[in-house]
């Protein structure tokens, strides 16, 4: 995996967000939940596979069910305001996905007791 890739795996999260937020503006086209749905699920799907690389397993399973949550060909049919809840908390896992998904520049994972600041590898 290249340092690009590893710099920039924000960027879907950052697109992802926009179209979300987007979405909570009422009176938006059909077409746009359409659009909505094919650039989520390519995103969560495409993060997902990140997840896999950097043997997050956890992330793996959230974020491929949130890709299956927005898949355009075999919808989830709910109601407005169910999914204006739904594309908050999908706000909320994109945000979050971008710090459990970091890594360090020499593109090492961030462990949890490096970034607490504790340089040891196990308990004291």
């Amino acid at each position: 995996m290249g340092w690009r890739t590893m710099k920039r795996l924000w960027i879907p999260q950052a697109i992802v967000c926009l179209v979300l937020l987007w979405a909570l503006v009422p009176d938006n086209p059909y077409g746009y939940y359409i659009l909505l749905r094919w650039v989520c699920c390519a995103a969560f799907a495409y993060l997902a596979v990140q997840a896999f690389r950097r043997e997050k397993k956890t992330w793996v399973w959230v974020l491929g069910i949130t890709a299956a949550v927005y898949n355009p060909i075999f919808r989830v049919h709910l109601t407005r305001g169910i999914w204006s809840v739904v594309n908050v908390a999908t706000i909320g896992i994109a945000v979050w996905s971008v710090f459990a998904l970091r890594t360090k520049a020499g593109g090492k994972q961030v462990t949890k007791d490096e970034s607490n600041g504790n340089g040891k590898g196990g308990t004291q």
